[in-house]
């Protein structure tokens, strides 16, 4: 049966069919939104395997690049490892799900969501999120679905669901909000500096917005919904959790007052070996109950002494953050590096600078762009005292590293002021809870320790819950131990204005509004008090850059000129990389940008490069170099590729004998441009720069004479009263022959035009004496012809 249904979210519409693709599967669900497409099954075993001791749920979301009429790069030319972008869709989708399966459920079960046609308009996240749902909730696998995902954006102040891609930048937050009937499950998302009012706001306009879909797939349901798999889960004889409790209660009260963490563990590994040995003989062959009773024990425990005594594992209140523990500048040939330390979690945070050329390339699905701004987040097994293979970053790295990089972003400079590639290491170093919080906080510190001019300091917190009935405690900076017996994870990060970042999982069934609200003010609070710290070790960033990191000056060129500074073949770019050893790069809007850690060789390159790309204008000054001297004057580089002429008469205000006599070739010459003609030839001058002698008195011109010698229009006289001299017009001031006041090579051009005149004379004098004799010819043949008749007759 082939069921296909469709639901309005925002103006935006959602169709989901099922029953005609991948029929095999347990579940299988189509989900569309405009042209954007995304197949997701679900499959699961219907036991789980002998002591099994979790919950194998794997969640893949995948990108297909036929989707987006692409061919996959590389060698193979086929899709291979998830890409960062797919590792956190499938975490997206993981995270909400995940806790709605029964306690207890240990069947092996996969979810597959493939993006199968993408149309660069709609985003395909959120339609998996919702595949995953409806897949899940037909299927026979037990389920307390569904819930339903959405994005949220602001523009201009009005929140949008399910933004389009354009719509999202222009956005000034974006929110992806998991949610069943009643209650938030997930949020993640990143906003300019938004108050925690515009944030509740924002979230449950996310939470109405997915009413519509979550009926839907209750719809979808009833209609060819298959009958779930019984399940129960494993029951323990009552009377080991009662002996459990008698012999090991105490014991395990005192070891939850032990504040450091690695100390507290022993202890409680000792109380369960003694709990197992003094119980092992009354209920034999029951080890793994008895453990499984002591593992409850410890965790009722803990809890209850936050609910009822008001006291935290490590003694704190519920409002009291750890101490903190800053220094910065930790590592001396680091661009920017510091050391932070909140209670037994500790992270080594760097910052290094790079060019354009060390930018990201990422491959999308739907776009290919380059990322100026990275941050990497890593765990190693000592942070915890542990061993383990190191085979690269896991999916949860990835996405703590994400969630830091959201927080720090929003406070980035501009490129176009800052154009720097910028990458932030993160190395936990010690973990007891909110490690990635750590990141947020010794991030802001390594940028402004290597002199990045963020907006201003951010810092994040991580939230928990423990929730009992009607009772509950909100707790702020979470250790480790809350964070696994808690029912919340709430990671809250932003600067003293508002919040910049935030991810929120749940693991009950749904959080009230007025408990996030009471979150989302205490973490503020806690925010602020970190920032405080943070300030009276460094408030504001460093004036100057590390002196081992680049230094990076841009030049605008026009797009036209791109080609000047590049050369032949990338002749002259090699050319100048050479010669200064800066690095270069250019986009394609004719912004160059230079970088080098010597400041000399930067002011070289910029010097090279503006005197490739001058456009020489009339007035301007320049120090050129003479390259060739001759008797009317001498030519001069002002810039390479780039001469004029600076005539003898424009050298000095008093009479110059002979060019040689103020300049010889080498010589670096200060002139200005005083004329540019039609066909972009330079004319320099010299004297406009010089102070005019007391007294001097421009020379009168002399009246020429009209005629010359030869000919009958006067010869070269005649060339004079054209406007050229001849001979019979020799230039008195400058004292050579030929030529105009000009200078050489108008005089050349004048003497040409003379010449051209007088041949195209003669030319005409011969036509005439040919005309001439044929009209001779013609009459005498004329005469001829009668007396030939005569004869003939």
């Amino acid at each position: 049966m082939i069921i296909r249904e469709s639901v309005k979210v925002g103006d935006k519409e959602i169709t989901i069919e099922t029953g005609r693709i991948a029929k095999q599967a347990a579940g299988s669900v189509f989900v569309s939104c405009g042209e954007t497409m995304v197949l997701v099954t679900v499959c699961g075993a219907k036991e789980a395997r002998p002591g099994q001791p979790f919950f194998p749920l794997t969640v893949d979301y995948v990108e297909k690049t036929y989707a987006a009429g692409k061919i996959p790069g590389g060698f193979f030319k086929r899709e291979g490892k998830l890409r960062d972008n797919e590792v956190l869709t499938s975490r997206l989708i993981d995270r909400p799900c995940r806790p709605l399966f029964p306690e207890g459920y240990m069947a092996e079960t996969q979810v597959i969501a493939t993006v199968m046609s993408a149309d660069a308009i709609n985003p395909s996240d959120v339609l998996a999120m919702i595949g995953a749902s409806a897949a899940i909730h037909i299927s026979p696998i037990p389920w307390a679905g569904p819930i339903a995902g959405v994005r949220v954006a602001r523009v201009d102040g009005q929140l949008i669901a399910n933004p389009t891609f354009e719509e999202q930048k222009q956005s000034d937050c974006e929110l992806l909000i998991a949610a069943s009937k009643d209650a938030i499950v997930m949020v993640e998302g990143e906003a300019d500096e938004m108050s925690e009012a515009d944030m509740i706001e924002a979230i449950q306009f996310g939470h109405k917005s997915v009413q519509g879909v979550l009926e839907l797939i209750e719809k979808i349901r009833e209609a060819v919904g298959k009958e779930k798999w019984a399940f129960e889960p494993p029951k323990r004889d009552e009377k080991i959790d009662a002996r459990v409790k008698e012999v090991g209660l105490s014991t395990v009260i005192e070891a939850c007052n032990i504040a450091e963490k690695h100390p507290r563990y022993d202890r409680f590994g000792e109380i369960k070996r003694e709990v197992v040995a003094d119980l092992a003989e009354e209920f034999p062959e029951q080890e793994g109950d008895i453990k499984g009773a002591y593992e409850d024990l410890r965790y009722n425990t803990m809890r209850g002494q936050v609910l009822d005594d008001t006291r935290r594992v490590d003694g704190r209140d519920y409002a009291t953050v750890r101490p903190i523990a800053i220094e910065v500048s930790l590592l001396p040939r680091v661009h920017g590096s510091s050391l932070f330390t909140r209670g037994e979690t500790q992270g080594i945070v760097t910052t290094t600078l790079g060019t354009r050329q060390d930018e990201q390339k990422i491959d999308g699905l739907t776009e290919e762009y380059y990322k100026p701004f990275l941050l990497h987040y890593n765990f190693p097994p000592y942070s915890v005292g542990e061993t383990k293979f190191l085979r690269g970053p896991g999916r949860r790295e990835v996405g703590h590293g994400n969630l830091a990089e959201r927080a720090l972003t929003k406070v980035l400079p501009p490129h176009e002021e800052f154009p720097y590639t910028m990458r932030i290491v993160s190395e936990i170093t010690e973990s007891n809870g909110s490690s990635s919080m750590a990141t947020v906080c010794g991030g802001s510190l390594a940028m402004m320790d290597a002199g990045v001019p963020i907006k201003a300091p951010v810092a994040g917190v991580a939230m928990g819950l423990i929730m009992e009935g009607e009772k509950y405690a909100v707790l702020t900076d979470i250790l480790g131990d809350e964070d696994h017996l808690g029912d919340m994870d709430f990671k809250v990060c932003g600067t003293d204005k508002g919040i910049t970042a935030i991810q929120m999982d749940i693991k009950i069934e749904g959080l009230a509004q007025e408990i996030m609200s009471e979150a989302l003010e205490q973490a503020r609070e806690g925010r602020l008090h970190i920032l405080g710290k943070m300030n009276e070790v460094m408030a504001t960033p460093r004036p100057e850059l590390s002196k081992y990191a680049p230094r990076i000056e841009t030049l605008k060129v026009k797009p036209d000129q791109i080609r000047v500074v590049i050369g032949p073949g990338g002749k002259m770019i090699k050319a100048i990389t050479d010669q200064t050893g800066a690095k270069i790069d250019i986009s394609d809007d004719g912004t160059v940008s230079i970088a080098s850690p010597d400041g000399e060789a930067l002011k070289k390159a910029i010097e090279i490069i503006e005197s490739l790309t001058l456009e020489p204008e009339i007035g301007q000054k320049y120090n050129g170099i003479v390259r060739r001297v001759e008797n009317y004057g001498a030519f001069l580089e002002i810039a390479p590729g780039k001469d004029g002429l600076l005539h003898i008469t424009d050298m000095d205000w008093n009479y110059v004998e002979k060019v040689a006599d103020l300049m010889d070739l080498g010589d670096e010459v200060e002139v200005m441009i005083s004329d540019i003609d039609r066909d972009g030839r330079i004319r320099l001058s010299r004297k406009q720069l010089l102070e005019k002698p007391e007294g001097y008195v421009e020379p009168e011109r002399k009246e020429r004479r009209e005629g010359g010698r030869g000919g009958r229009d006067g010869g070269r006289g005649r060339r004079d009263r054209d406007g050229g001299r001849g001979r019979g017009g020799r230039d008195r001031d400058r004292g050579g022959r030929g030529g105009s006041r000009a200078g050489g090579r108008d005089g050349d051009r004048d003497r040409d035009r003379g010449r051209g005149r007088d041949r195209d004379r003669d030319r005409g004098r011969d036509r005439d004496r040919d005309r001439d004799r044929d009209r001779d010819r013609d009459r005498d043949r004329d005469r001829d012809r009668p007396r030939a008749q005569e004869q003939k007759d």
